[in-house]
């Protein structure tokens, strides 16, 4: 932002003159045609230095004032996703010239940092609710009953680079604010895709999809690794299955086949958020 003009020593000692007289800060700044602010500013320096003398100051004096700062820290509050570039610009256009490095520090001194942002699944009420519900129906189930659950999920790996990444403009607690967040939809596309289970007493199988899959394949996949898994861990009577909404985990041909193996499904909301402890096991099995 532009600079103001310093007032004069005279002014400032007519104004420490006025103070010491009696009068407040708005009747001063009305005699002398300055803003409340100001003299305000120029009464606590003299009563904390003694003086109204401009002393020099340390090191090189800020290239943004305190309304660019505002300015800054209002526009990536409302608008994460702003880049660094764009601030420069908005710096440049109010008339302070100033380099990305210098906007990053301002807002770094301020709690702001860039962050990339969180990929999250794209939600509407109804999933929120039935979310909720679910955490709720089974805040109080004993630790043993989850022992007992084989988790299971299906995961697209990337073989050629990563996934593009974007950065926000966030304090450190603030990484699920709405704001702050990708939302994200399920079933991309992607190179290799593969299917996997574990439990609390160990990982099961690890399975690579090379067609693409329906509800038969997926079957066959729960009888040929599923099955195999449950039996190696130990898992005993009463285990309980999970997986997802998938249309393949949901068709009418699956569903016959877990009702012939007598296998029973734990109720799982639409749109919940993938397994990441299962994606790091498969990845780290790869």
């Amino acid at each position: 932002m532009g600079k103001t003009k310093e007032l004069s020593k005279d002014t400032r000692d007519k104004i420490v003159d006025l103070h010491k007289a009696g009068k407040g800060y708005g009747a001063i700044a009305k005699q002398l045609g300055e803003n409340r602010s100001t003299v305000g500013a120029i009464v606590r320096k003299w009563k904390r230095l003694k003086t109204t003398v401009s002393l020099p100051r340390t090191g090189a004096p800020c290239k943004i004032s305190p309304r660019g700062v505002s300015l800054m820290i209002r526009k990536v509050r409302n608008q994460p996703r702003t880049t660094r570039e764009e601030l420069v610009n908005d710096m440049k256009r109010a008339g302070t010239t100033v380099s990305k490095v210098t906007v990053v520090r301002r807002l770094r001194r301020h709690g702001f940092k860039s962050c990339i942002a969180w990929k999250v699944s794209l939600l509407k009420s109804s999933h929120v609710q039935v979310r909720l519900k679910f955490a709720k129906d089974h805040l109080d189930d004993p630790e043993e009953a989850w022992e007992k659950v084989m988790w299971s999920d299906e995961i697209k790996v990337e073989l050629f680079g990563l996934n593009f990444t974007r950065c926000v403009w966030r304090k450190k607690k603030d990484e699920l604010h709405p704001k702050n967040t990708i939302p994200t939809v399920k079933h991309g596309g992607g190179n290799i895709m593969l299917w996997g289970c574990f439990s609390a007493k160990g990982t099961g199988r690890l399975h690579c999809i090379k067609e693409r899959m329906n509800g038969a394949i997926y079957c066959e996949i729960l009888s040929n690794n599923l099955l195999p898994s449950v039996r190696a861990l130990k898992m005993g009577r009463g285990w309980v299955f999970q997986h997802d909404n998938d249309p393949k985990h949901t068709a009418r041909i699956t569903k016959e086949w877990l009702h012939k193996k007598h296998i029973k499904v734990l109720e799982w909301p639409s749109q919940s958020p993938a397994l990441n402890p299962i994606e790091h096991l498969w990845m780290g099995e790869t």
